[in-house]
């Protein structure tokens, strides 16, 4: 209304200036009291900060665990067609790449065909939690899951346990991304490699 009164008080000094007649009695008077209410109320609400919510019942919370189930056991299964099934085409998986920052849909599965032909995996104390996401970066609803990947060199015979963290964003009971926590140093030393600390 400040703002309504402004425009209102510019309209006459310059009316007054030109001596031309002013009216209050318009056909456009409502429209253009109602578009001023419209800019006032935005502004208003552009002040407020959006309320993330977090909720852990919601309609796709069970399809959303099997999916990841699914894929867990594809995983068990050396199944790497199993897994690329689940994924959506455009997705993203991070934190597994062996080196790279992220891996498409396409190098997801190679390296987990890579994977099958030299280790049999063992899936074992895994746990799901799907969660839904409002208002917020990571919006969306996601399912996140633990576990214990044990690998069996098929060559050496040399077991790695490797536990794991994954929380994976389902669209359309597929995996649109995917981001993997692992304990890398744990995995490396495990695997014989030796860490040297910085020259000092």
């Amino acid at each position: 209304m400040t703002i309504l009164f402004v425009v209102l008080v510019f309209a006459v000094t310059v009316s007054k200036a030109q001596e031309n007649p002013v009216t209050l009695d318009f056909n456009n008077a409502k429209n253009a009291s109602e578009t001023l209410k419209k800019y006032v109320k935005v502004l208003q609400n552009a002040g407020k900060a959006q309320v993330t919510t977090a909720t852990l019942v919601f309609n796709n919370a069970k399809t959303a665990s099997e999916t990841l189930k699914k894929y867990v056991k594809a995983l068990q299964n050396g199944n790497a067609d199993g897994v690329a099934a689940l994924m959506s085409k455009d997705a993203m998986v991070y934190g597994l790449g062996g080196g790279l920052d992220s891996l498409n849909a396409t190098q997801h599965k190679a390296y987990w065909t890579n994977s099958f032909a030299n280790y049999n995996h063992n899936i074992s104390n895994d746990l799901y939690l799907p969660i839904k996401v409002e208002n917020n970066w990571n919006e969306g609803e996601w399912l996140l899951t633990w576990g214990v990947n044990t690998l069996t060199n098929i060559k050496t015979g040399k077991v790695t346990p490797v536990p794991y963290h994954i929380a994976s964003l389902v669209v359309d009971d597929k995996i649109t991304a995917m981001h993997y926590y692992l304990d890398y140093i744990s995995l490396l030393t495990k695997q014989g490699y030796k860490l040297t600390p910085p020259a000092e």
